[in-house]
């Protein structure tokens, strides 16, 4: 049950910020009912590839009955669907500085100022950890790499963007977007290396979903980034842009194994980004456990000694960007771009 601009029971009160409210009026403003709202959602999650399952006109009235918080993709279709923010929508309480209303631009129109500027607004995301960090730079050759896709020529040298953070952080996502933009691949290291991950872990009688045991940390996890790079130097010794995705803890906080990497590439013109994905502990829990992948069964039956050997101050060694995606915000935001574009994305 709800009274206007407060949620009432024991889900409400869990979530800082629920107005289940906002969510019914929504709809109702589009002049949706609730069958209405579903197929829509629906729809939009599958043009989205946002996987939703029912979206029936019953698990949409829990929603705005405040009986239950939408998961992550739910929240990510409404917004969508909605054009609107997760502040707006009254899902949270919107992060310092945080944009909460978006103009939007059709996406049958030309491309022009206004998708500059919604390419822009997103990218602001990228923001420098270290005064030694160009993050202005950073930005410019994503921009300058999406205007090549339309216009033609690149000025900048080919780009090594490795996207890290904790499991559940969004660094996937990112990646994505950002290739989105640049057309620059994307290698990320779960889909890469998990059937050899998986088929030694078995070879060495443990289980192929261990991501904990000083098993997987000492002879299997070396080999698996050691794959994942040499893939990453096959496009480098070729000068292709690309977006490397992993975890990087361990690597990206080691001044001689980072030193080996940027050396590497500098002596091919490729210049090193770094980007860290910064999140908060409850997004995280919600997103591995909305993904449900074997590999982290172990994490979420142990949660409480998972998080309490993450360390949320975890910064890289090297000048690097900042993605704040607590509250899922960044990602959120490039969903938000996407829909603006519309076709443009391919």
């Amino acid at each position: 049950m709800t009274i206007d601009g407060q949620a009432v029971g024991v889900a409400g009160k869990s979530r800082p910020g629920w107005r289940p409210d906002k969510l019914r009026r929504q709809r109702e403003a589009h002049g949706l009912t609730l069958e209405g709202a579903g197929e829509r959602l629906r729809e939009v999650a599958r043009t989205a590839g946002l996987t939703v399952p029912a979206a029936n006109f019953q698990t949409l009235w829990q929603h705005e009955q405040g009986e239950v918080y939408p998961g992550p993709h739910y929240r990510r279709a409404y917004c969508l669907m909605y054009r609107a923010t997760e502040p707006e929508l009254g899902f949270r309480h919107a992060l310092p500085d945080e944009a909460t209303k978006l103009s939007f631009t059709a996406s049958s129109e030309p491309h022009d100022g206004s998708h500059v500027l919604a390419v822009e607004r997103a990218l602001l995301q990228l923001t420098p950890a270290t005064r030694d960090m160009d993050g202005l730079g950073v930005q410019q050759r994503i921009l300058d790499a999406w205007k090549r896709r339309h216009t033609g020529g690149d000025p900048n040298r080919p780009t090594l963007m490795m996207v890290g953070g904790y499991a559940g952080s969004g660094k996937s996502e990112f990646s994505r977007f950002i290739s989105q933009l640049t057309g620059w691949p994307v290698l990320d290291k779960d889909p890469i290396t998990r059937p050899l991950v998986e088929r030694l872990l078995v070879e060495l009688d443990s289980d192929p979903n261990d991501r904990h045991t000083d098993i997987y940390r000492q002879q299997v996890r070396p080999l698996e980034y050691q794959c994942l790079l040499e893939t990453a130097y096959a496009n480098i010794d070729c000068a292709i842009s690309t977006v490397l995705t992993a975890p990087f803890v361990a690597e990206a906080t080691d001044h001689r194994w980072m030193r080996r990497l940027i050396n590497r590439c500098e002596a091919r013109g490729v210049t090193v980004v770094v980007v860290w994905v910064q999140c908060d502990l409850d997004t995280m829990h919600e997103h591995v456990s909305f993904r449900s992948a074997a590999r982290d069964s172990w994490k979420l039956q142990n949660w409480e000694a998972y998080a309490a050997g993450l360390d949320l101050e975890l910064k890289p060694v090297v000048p690097h960007l900042v993605v704040d995606n607590r509250l899922g915000a960044a990602i959120s935001l490039t969903d938000q771009v996407r829909q603006v574009f519309g076709t443009v994305f391919p």
